[in-house]
């Protein structure tokens, strides 16, 4: 039997003072949110929870590729995030991190932030897709800050974003 998985990085055990979780079962295809992560041109429609916006995304999808995006706060302050793929299994599992740049180069955060893994599992799920989007942090206090930030409303808003947005193109 020859094995067919592509997955190089492996998931470590939950941890829950160190990870924040976000799982739900959509109803569009895998194949649609997996466009909707990867072409920048879809990412700038949903990426950012109203009523922010993502003027700017950039995405070389391949390991060490870089993940960028920039949102914009309703007063016109932005923030440009930028990380780093660690895995691309086309239409199935996208990882992340927030640590390193493109090429694998360690971001600074002496200006704020924290660095994050962010691991997005896409699972068929009848018509649609099940959705989890894991994010680990080195530190409790780094989840706990996340989590205050608003992780799930944030994250689940935004995902709501996405399929309304792909359903309708």
């Amino acid at each position: 039997m020859t094995s067919t998985s592509h997955s190089t990085v492996h998931d470590a055990a939950h941890d829950s003072q160190l990870d924040l979780r976000l799982q739900r079962t959509v109803d569009i295809a895998p194949e649609l949110v997996w466009a909707a992560w990867t072409q920048p041109e879809h990412l700038t429609k949903w990426f950012t929870p109203s009523p922010w916006t993502t003027p700017e995304a950039e995405v070389d999808l391949r390991p060490g590729g870089i993940f960028r995006t920039v949102m914009c706060s309703p007063d016109g302050d932005r923030v440009d995030s930028s990380g780093c793929y660690l895995e691309v299994v086309e239409n199935r599992r996208l990882v992340w991190t927030a640590a390193l740049g493109p090429g694998y180069r360690p971001n600074d955060f002496s200006g704020g932030g924290f660095p994050f893994t962010a691991i997005l599992t896409l699972e068929p799920a009848g018509a649609g897709t099940l959705y989890t989007a894991r994010v680990m942090h080195a530190a409790a206090e780094q989840a706990a800050s996340h989590a205050e930030m608003g992780f799930v409303d944030g994250w689940g808003a935004a995902l709501d974003q996405l399929v309304a947005y792909m359903r309708g193109r």
